[in-house]
């Protein structure tokens, strides 16, 4: 069109910025801004804010000068600032724009408790949630719904539960249709706070389900002890076609890990290579956890040593624990100056403990005095635990 003087307008140039944003090349959105410039349409709102767009994609920094350099703003252009501010990571900044907005809509305020979920503030989201429904009288979207829900399903405490039913009161009262994501959300937020029989009825409730809901299934029933039915979840969704995934896996060894059920954790392991997914460090942890309380020491240390990643502290502190609890000492002669090399001092302070510990037990005192010496020597701290009352 450029070449052939062919007249541009703002459907054309919105449309360019449009394809070209996925590209993540912060030189051709510069070189577009130059031809939006020589071409007059720096002043148009709509087109200033598709730019906008694109530079908090490519470049915040760049994004931030033409948001300031910009005299006439709608709400999508601040509403765009806050979503490029939560995506850095600065939601202070992101607050900042939108309480310096002249006025909000329902995105604007999705746009916030989304910037304060991203960034783990749960408290901040949901009393800006709140706000939102009870001061400035807005109605909630499923975008806001969502964003919230999810906040809720990360906490999974009590606290979260609270505004998480309250959110699907919402979602009930105005008839909305359960879409896959706020479904799978739903799930994943009852199954979390043990609430199982919820997590089923939503489960059944939905349309449409996919590899996540499932998921979301059976790490519910897993972590709150019910293995045989995340073993049911699992043979179920393989029969509707589903194919697991990773998050999927650990779920399902991590139910077979709490229950002690060798045999079915073998299976599902060997099945991953079935699948095409990759062990992770994640899985093997689970491997080694199954073996370690099952007293099959010598085969979680071979999953140690053949494991293709580096064996971090959470597996050697599984062993360890297995070792110490079955009482099988010589076990540990084989790793511990491995693990003495990986723990930390300024973390890892219960490894410490724990190695000390098992040599007490296995009338070592001198190695166990050796080890204290070390924690001395290297300002070794453990940790402190913690607890609250609510008032």
């Amino acid at each position: 069109m450029h070449r052939q003087s062919i007249p541009f307008n703002t459907f054309s140039i919105l449309f360019t910025l449009k394809s070209c944003t996925p590209l993540h090349n912060s030189k051709l959105i510069a070189h577009l801004h130059s031809h939006i410039f020589k071409l007059g349409f720096i002043s148009h709102v709509y087109v200033v804010t598709s730019l906008l767009h694109a530079y908090t994609i490519v470049s915040f920094d760049d994004a931030r000068k033409l948001f300031d350099e910009t005299p006439d703003r709608n709400i999508v252009t601040w509403n765009t600032m806050i979503t490029g501010y939560s995506r850095s990571g600065d939601v202070g900044e992101a607050y900042a724009v939108f309480k310096a907005m002249p006025s909000r809509d329902v995105s604007s305020w999705s746009a916030m408790i989304a910037a304060f979920m991203n960034t783990r503030k749960w408290s901040s989201g949901f009393a800006c949630f709140r706000e939102m429904v009870a001061k400035e009288r807005f109605k909630p979207d499923q975008l806001t719904l969502g964003s919230v829900l999810w906040g809720c399903a990360q906490l999974g405490s009590p606290s979260g539960l609270l505004v998480g039913r309250s959110a699907h009161a919402l979602l009930l009262k105005n008839g909305w249709d359960l879409s896959v994501e706020i479904g799978t959300i739903l799930v994943d937020m009852y199954a979390k706070c043990g609430l199982l029989k919820l997590a089923c009825r939503v489960f059944n409730l939905m349309r449409e389900r996919n590899v996540m809901t499932w998921t979301a299934l059976i790490c519910g029933t897993a972590q709150h002890g019910y293995s045989d039915e995340a073993l049911s979840f699992f043979e179920a969704m393989q029969e509707m076609g589903v194919r697991p995934n990773e998050m999927t896996f650990t779920g399902i060894l991590n139910a077979c890990a709490r229950n002690g059920l060798v045999e079915e954790g073998r299976k599902y392991f060997n099945m991953m290579e079935q699948y095409g997914v990759e062990p992770r460090i994640q899985h093997y942890g689970c491997m080694v956890d199954l073996f370690g309380k099952a007293g099959l020491l010598e085969e979680a240390y071979e999953v140690i040593r053949t494991m293709k990643a580096e064996p971090n502290v959470i597996i050697w502190g599984s062993f360890l624990s297995a070792c110490k609890e079955q009482k099988q000492f010589h076990m540990v002669e084989k790793v511990v100056e491995q693990v003495l090399e990986v723990i930390k001092p300024e973390s890892d302070g219960g490894v410490y403990s724990l190695i000390c510990d098992i040599y007490v037990l296995n009338g070592k005192r001198d190695d166990a005095e050796r080890v204290r010496q070390l924690m001395v020597d290297q300002n070794v701290r453990k940790s402190r635990g913690s607890s609250f009352i609510r008032s």
